[in-house]
């Protein structure tokens, strides 16, 4: 049986199929403007980590209190932070490097619920769709700060993941915040995925725990340092430093 006949009949007609082409061509140019808009004000805040988490957070939860600490000391080493902008883990990230010396960055998404801005934000950008706001979280950082959280951070936490794995972005420190949180889930990564031979051993090494605010950003440094000495010696990956 042939294409033809297996779509489904009658074929829509040529006015209703011009309509939907156009409502789909207005929105890949939106997804597009979004893209453009955004990268080039996020050039301007290189080094960058982008650190995930969740929404629900409230502040005076420890996870929110170590994200806050860890981005001002992000912050003051250099590193811009980039958060989605919103409460939760995402308002101590921006707070914590708001309060530093290097810029606090949102990435806003217009949600029905759950998305208000906070107000640490020193570049705060609006996005309408999750596509473009995701490739800037990977993008423009240098290394990926993972603290606990729900479906949408599970979704960024595998994009980078993934990403990283297949080669189509440079290798990034992808850093889980949260041992008794995690330990779950690094369970039946290694027993099912790796078990079942759907991951190689290797994979396992692109996420590292680690629960110590200075041993994180020691490990950061250490991966841009390094980083730093390959763009020395090849310029011809646009890729290299998010750029």
């Amino acid at each position: 049986m042939n294409l033809y006949h297996k779509l489904p009949a009658p074929i829509l007609p040529e006015e209703t199929r011009r309509d939907i082409q156009a409502r789909e061509s207005y929105h890949v140019l939106k997804i597009i403007s979004e893209f453009v808009e955004s990268g080039e004000e996020l050039r301007a805040i290189q080094p960058a980590v982008s650190i995930y988490g969740s929404a629900r957070t409230p502040a005076e939860h420890p996870d929110y209190l170590f994200t806050e600490s860890l981005s001002r000391k992000l912050s003051d080493a250099g590193f811009s932070v980039i958060s989605g902008g919103g409460p939760g883990i995402m308002e101590a990230a921006n707070k914590g490097a708001f309060a530093g010396r290097s810029p606090a960055v949102g990435l806003n998404i217009v949600l029905p619920h759950e998305q208000n801005a906070n107000p640490y934000q020193n570049l705060s950008i609006k996005f309408q769709h999750f596509f473009p706001r995701k490739v800037m979280f990977v993008k423009h950082a240098v290394a990926y700060v993972v603290m606990p959280g729900g479906f949408g951070t599970m979704d960024e936490l595998f994009e980078s993941l993934t990403l990283v794995q297949t080669g189509k972005t440079p290798s990034r420190p992808i850093i889980l915040v949260g041992s008794a949180f995690w330990k779950g889930l690094l369970d039946w990564i290694k027993e099912q995925l790796l078990g079942n031979g759907l991951i190689s051993p290797e994979d396992l090494d692109l996420i590292q725990l680690i629960d110590d605010e200075d041993e994180i950003i020691e490990h950061i440094f250490a991966h841009y340092e390094n980083r730093l000495e390959s763009m020395c010696e090849s310029q011809n990956n646009t890729w290299e430093l998010g750029l």
